[in-house]
């Protein structure tokens, strides 16, 4: 799902007709630019050359195996055919994965995953979802939705079943985050809530058309963007920095149906290479020693009575900055004139006493 970059308009060479423009046209110009340059650059625009095709899952699925050049190995349930990676059927007491076979040792980086929940079950009568996940361990079943619990790394939920019958302040599915150094259990009793790091709630459940995740790493800042909408346009869900991820995990999706069911298929995943600077420090350092761990405000227990499920208030996006920026420019503009205004009548009222 390619995503359309703005070009740098402002680094082209001036036309004339630019040369001829008002000073403020020029900035108002400038602010709408940058603006759109920041909302253009939320999510990666998908190019070929960026896309990491040793850690990416596409149709047909050719590298899918259990031979020894294989990068994608599954177990459990999971089928695979030309069309769609199916980790679980819509059937009860089944747990399926898929996993890379090879460690992702990029820096910064950002995986798109399209996916489909469909079944048979009615309202509230499905379950339980899936997971993403860049973890140490892999092809490691458990609990946590078919994957093993404690684990080490990074893990994105899409949560399709409430276990938690006081938490009504949120609707499922819900996505979230949770980022582990094996000390902590995920709790279902809770969701999950307790230590998640913040989350969502989105309709992705027997939807017509696509629907898209697309998880983002760099510079120690973890974002989580959705389009589930057919709307071709990606939305925040989670955003919060101070997250640290190591290199040389590995990725993989995993899903898990109990007493309730569902069909939870991988469309695909594609993993892109954010081309993005570092300090010399930072790439000095030896990024598989880094344990995983977030800096957060606030402990994650205190995510409980949270409703928002969010850790922070929302991060200024583009159009906000777009805004703010305008209204100070609009209220330089408006002093500027009035004090033209102001020193022009001064000027009238001195010459009538001469």
């Amino acid at each position: 799902m390619a995503r359309e970059r703005s070009p740098a308009l402002w680094l082209h060479p001036q036309t004339s007709a630019t040369r001829k423009m008002p000073v403020c046209h020029r900035i108002l110009l400038l602010l709408w630019l940058l603006h759109f340059s920041s909302v253009y650059s939320d999510i990666t625009d998908g190019n070929v050359e960026h896309l990491k095709r040793e850690h990416s899952l596409i149709k047909p699925y050719q590298g899918v195996g259990t031979s020894p050049s294989s990068q994608w190995d599954f177990r459990g349930s999971t089928l695979v055919t030309s069309q769609y990676v199916r980790l679980t059927p819509d059937e009860r007491s089944k747990q399926g994965s898929i996993w890379n076979t090879v460690p992702c040792y990029l820096k910064d980086w950002e995986m798109h995953v399209q996916f489909k929940i469909h079944g048979s079950g009615k309202k509230n009568l499905h379950g339980d979802g899936f997971a993403i996940w860049y973890t140490k361990d892999r092809l490691h079943p458990g609990p946590v939705f078919g994957n093993q619990d404690h684990f080490v790394g990074l893990a994105v939920f899409v949560d399709t079943f409430r276990n938690d019958l006081q938490g009504m302040d949120r609707s499922f599915p819900y996505i979230s985050a949770m980022v582990n150094n094996g000390s902590l259990p995920y709790d279902h009793r809770q969701d999950g809530r307790s230590t998640e790091l913040g989350g969502c709630s989105v309709k992705v459940r027997n939807q017509d058309h696509d629907t898209y995740l697309a998880i983002r790493y760099s510079k120690g800042r973890l974002t989580i963007m959705i389009d589930v909408d057919d709307r071709n346009d990606w939305k925040e869900c989670i955003d919060i920095g101070g997250v640290r991820l190591p290199t040389g995990y590995y990725f993989g999706a995993s899903s898990a149906t109990g007493d309730l069911s569902d069909n939870h298929d991988i469309i695909s995943m594609k993993m892109y290479q954010l081309m993005v600077e570092h300090t010399s420090e930072e790439d000095n350092q030896d990024w598989t020693k880094i344990e995983p761990s977030v800096s957060l405000l606030k402990s994650p227990k205190d995510n409980i009575d949270d409703p928002t499920g969010n850790f922070r208030s929302t991060p200024l996006t583009g159009w906000k900055v777009f805004l703010l920026l305008l209204c100070a420019l609009l209220g330089i503009v408006v002093c500027a004139v009035v004090g033209a205004v102001v020193f022009q009548k001064r000027q009238e009222r001195n010459k009538r006493f001469y």
